[in-house]
């Protein structure tokens, strides 16, 4: 369920901001609390995670990126339009198929996530909602989803219920997690805390033990 908080102040929640295709700290995040806030006034931050994942193709960790226009301009997010003369859309399905076309779930999971790239969605935030929206129904996650209904100062935020984790995960930022390594497609090494893409294509229904610490 999508609906517009009015009082966030009211409920243990978790606060953070939209991604595409989260990363499994993300999820391991959202596990842990049953109403999830999410931050539909902050301004468009570039080179983060709202507009990139990162999958493993067979050569590298490679990051899928959304073109989005005026992206420098420190816009409202929810008015950040995705850049659709470019055909990223065709470029990010290719780099799935080819990542995790032989993944042992690729088959249960493929057609619903590579259908969210068939529609030209003209925003940013919608289409992360979206894919948060699809990601937790494979996973068979029941969350209260809500959009904060303005921008959560700091002070605020440290005298509500909220648990705050806006800008925690970030490209520049390293994250020390413990999470269990699992048998991914390619590679020697394993790469954690890749998206959310790379824990369901190689472990499906069995993502769960994953994503709770």
């Amino acid at each position: 369920m999508i609906c517009q908080i009015m009082d966030p102040h009211k409920s243990s929640s978790l606060l953070i901001e939209l991604h595409y295709f989260p990363c499994v700290h993300f999820f391991s995040l959202l596990s842990e609390h049953d109403t999830i806030v999410l931050e539909a006034h902050e301004t468009f931050q570039k080179q983060s995670y709202r507009n990139r994942t990162q999958i493993l193709s067979s050569q590298k960790v490679e990051n899928l990126l959304i073109p989005v226009l005026s992206g420098n301009s420190h816009l409202p997010i929810r008015d950040i339009r995705i850049d659709h003369s470019q055909k990223w859309r065709i470029i990010h399905q290719r780099a799935i198929r080819s990542a995790y076309g032989k993944s042992p779930f690729f088959e249960y999971y493929s057609e619903d996530i590579l259908s969210l790239y068939d529609n030209p969605v003209p925003f940013l935030f919608d289409f992360n909602l979206n894919v948060l929206t699809l990601c937790l129904k494979l996973l068979k996650w029941k969350k209260k989803i809500l959009l904060s209904s303005g921008y959560q100062t700091l002070d605020a935020t440290k005298m509500s219920d909220f648990k705050d984790f806006r800008g925690v995960i970030h490209p520049k930022k390293e994250l020390q997690t413990d999470f269990k390594p699992y048998q991914q497609v390619f590679g020697r090494q394993f790469e954690p805390n890749l998206s959310i893409l790379d824990l369901l294509f190689c472990e499906g229904n069995n993502c769960n033990p994953y994503l709770t610490r």
